[in-house]
């Protein structure tokens, strides 16, 4: 029977992977780091930018209730000018408004993987330093016993 023979792997060769290892994870923490940041900016604009819409439709709404009235009370061309108008606005804020709402709901997702990526990150970093520290401590140095 032939016997297949294994290759084990040497020191200097198991040193560079862990290396590398590690260097990819600090590596992998500062980028998502950065990418964690970045989405939060996003939620945030897009959320400012969804508080900004809601409180422009709630003031035309208002207006066209004005309008509608005005137009009721006295049909001429200006009123209804006007109304119309207010509708052609309002309309193309409930259209900014629903697109807001799905890139908040995008934004909403990826920032949530995003943290869970990253606190696995720094989990797994913080263990490694813990480890490292255990690792690294220097021996413990024995006296020598007395002859009796």
């Amino acid at each position: 029977m032939a016997v297949s023979k294994k290759t084990i792997i040497k020191n200097a060769a198991l040193a560079k992977v862990i290396d590398s290892s590690l260097t990819n994870l600090e590596a992998a923490t500062a980028n998502g780091a950065k990418a964690l940041a970045l989405a939060t900016k996003n939620s945030k604009q897009s959320s400012a930018e969804g508080k900004r819409l809601s409180k422009k439709r709630m003031t035309l709404i208002k207006r066209r209730k004005t309008a509608a009235a005005k137009v009721k009370k006295d049909p001429i061309a200006a009123n209804k000018k006007a109304l119309s108008a207010v509708d052609k606005e309002l309309t193309a804020i409930r259209k900014a408004a629903a697109k807001n709402k799905t890139v908040k709901a995008a934004n909403f997702e990826e920032l949530s993987g995003l943290r869970v990526s990253c606190r696995r990150l720094s989990a797994y970093s913080k263990a490694i330093a813990s480890a490292d520290r255990v690792l690294n401590k220097p021996k413990k140095k024995t006296r020598r016993r007395k002859a009796a």
